[in-house]
């Protein structure tokens, strides 16, 4: 089971890696983000900030709908994220290796050829 502190570790060991200030967590390469913390909108309310759900780079449609079929109870979407190649995840819901193959798979998809 992962957690906020668990991606933040990953996410900085990567090269070139910069953490933005936020009330949750927000990872850049390259000034891309490739993971940050999910700023939950519900109407008539002000939004929190979930940092025990990332919002996860994936690189296309076809990979997030991937995800979202073949691992429903780690990932899920949102209205506001239709049409934008990024998918939710329960951080809880996947162990630190997996956390670790996503944060770099989205990290690589991110990053510059010359550092990637």
């Amino acid at each position: 089971m992962a957690d906020a502190d668990d991606l933040r570790r990953l996410a900085v060991a990567l090269p070139h890696v910069e953490e933005i200030e936020s009330d949750g967590f927000d990872f850049r390469v390259g000034n891309k983000g490739f993971v940050w913390s999910y700023p939950e909108r519900i109407p008539g309310k002000a939004r929190v900030i979930r940092t025990d759900i990332a919002v996860l780079y994936v690189g296309d449609e076809a990979e997030k709908q991937a995800l979202l079929l073949g691992e429903p109870e780690a990932f899920f979407t949102a209205p506001g994220y239709d049409g934008w190649p990024l998918v939710l995840l329960r951080l809880a819901a996947v162990d630190v290796e997996r956390l670790e193959e996503l944060v770099t798979d989205a990290w690589r998809m991110r990053a510059p050829e010359s550092i990637a």
